[in-house]
């Protein structure tokens, strides 16, 4: 009985974004009518891939979305692989690749990317799906399950017009962006490799939307993490800045946070401490995390912080980790310190020609009467898997659902944003499949 009252909200949202369409003609009218035709079938789509728990170690959850996602694609007239990532200890990744069927060849090869993991694992409290008025709430909603609808939604306005045998287009769908496998060479092989056989790049992350206004994205920030270690003599507290005492690990590594957070500012980056601990000695702490053992007539003889980083180019990132490297280096009397980074998402810098890809995105909008796009700076999203692809071929890094509180329990799609970010997909890929 639910799913019916899903389904008639879905029918009235249809009938409040028909007029977006008005103007378009030939396929893209065919396309615009099929995405208003299906969006009720769409929203019970959302709502049965939502109520699948696929946290990114549940690797039965992530196998049963792809699993309701593999005949679709089937259905479309794509062919379709499941990669295992057993090697990484991560679920796998579907695939799924539309040959160009068209006389003469097709334009511009699409390569599709985006997740069938969630943040939120088996023992999460937030598992379920509810409606109220155009807002639905549940895991993923936004993050990404409402754009693996509209990623279907679009490649079907495609089908019923007769177009998407004219279009070639590779679909990436990964198992663990939320917490890629290492080491990234094996867990993002496959999106590597489709992105050497592309000619641009969709991401089907959320379309970003700010006071009523939709935003283009056409870069993202890196993320890897950093781990700071100090150390100093021990000893009781009366001797701390002696000449045989020295200051300690705790004031060592102190002085080197203090320092980034004076020294390494500029544009585009962040730095973050998320933990610290010290004292007479550290552990491991189950679950992960440190615990620090000490008493405050003892000079701590070990520290550790930990943090991510975050830049706009891969040039940037190597720039910030040498500047850290060297205050590292500048120790206070009778103390060292190390720092270690490890890897993560690589950066993706705006470029020109992912800019002229939201150009046509614009063009597209301009015929449906919507508003121009502008672009999102890219300190307000995260790191994402089109980063690893940035280098190779140009994008948009999010043109799928629009929500908030992506990542936290309460998650939130907007149902009407899925018919327009449709239709906007829709007739975007059809543009670029005519490109040459």
């Amino acid at each position: 009985m639910k799913a019916v009252v899903y389904v008639l909200k879905a029918v009235f949202l249809t009938c409040a974004v028909t007029s977006f369409a008005q103007g378009v003609k030939g396929p893209e009218a065919a396309m615009v009518a099929s995405v208003d035709r299906n969006a009720a079938a769409n929203v019970e789509l959302l709502r049965q891939l939502v109520e699948i728990n696929s946290g990114t170690m549940n690797f039965e959850g992530v196998r049963a979305v792809s699993d309701v996602l593999e005949p679709k694609f089937k259905g479309l007239g794509f062919t379709t692989k499941w990669v295992t990532m057993d090697a990484v200890n991560r679920a796998g990744h579907l695939i799924a690749e539309h040959p160009c069927a068209k006389a003469g060849g097709c334009g511009k090869r699409i390569l599709v990317i985006g997740h069938m993991d969630t943040v939120f694992d088996k023992g999460s409290p937030f598992q379920h799906w509810s409606v109220s008025g155009d807002t639905a709430t549940g895991p993923g909603t936004n993050d990404m399950k409402g754009g693996l609808v509209i990623l279907l939604s679009s490649l079907q306005a495609m089908q019923d017009a007769g177009v998407l045998q004219g279009a070639a287009i590779t679909v990436v769908l990964d198992g663990d962006e939320e917490a890629h496998g290492t080491p990234a060479t094996v867990s993002r092989r496959d999106l590597v490799e489709a992105a050497k056989r592309s000619d641009v790049a969709l991401e089907f992350e959320a379309t970003a939307r700010q006071k009523g206004e939709y935003y283009g994205s056409i870069s993202r920030r890196s993320s890897s993490s950093w781990k700071l270690t100090t150390t100093g003599n021990t000893g009781h507290s009366s001797g701390v800045f002696s000449e045989n005492m020295g200051y300690g690990a705790i004031y060592e590594l102190t002085r080197i946070l203090d320092a980034f957070r004076r020294e390494l500012p500029e544009k585009y980056l962040t730095f973050n401490v998320g933990t610290i601990a010290g004292g007479s000695r550290t552990e491991a702490a189950p679950g992960g995390g440190t615990i620090a053992f000490g008493k405050s007539n003892i000079v701590p003889p070990v520290a550790t912080a930990t943090g991510d980083l975050r830049t706009i180019s891969d040039e940037q990132t190597e720039r910030i980790q040498t500047k850290m490297r060297a205050i590292v280096a500048q120790h206070l009397p009778k103390t060292g310190a190390e720092i270690s980074f490890e890897e993560g998402y690589p950066a993706m810098p705006p470029t020109e020609a992912s800019r002229a890809l939201l150009h046509t995105l614009n063009q597209v909008n301009k015929t449906l009467g919507a508003a121009e796009m502008p672009e999102l700076d890219p300190l307000l999203r995260g790191a994402g898997d089109i980063s690893f692809m940035a280098s190779l071929l140009p994008g948009l890094a999010g043109v799928g659902a629009t929500g908030e509180g992506s990542h936290a329990p309460g998650e939130t799609v907007d149902l009407p944003s899925q018919v327009l970010n449709a239709k906007r997909d829709a007739l975007l890929m059809y543009r670029l499949s005519l490109e040459k």
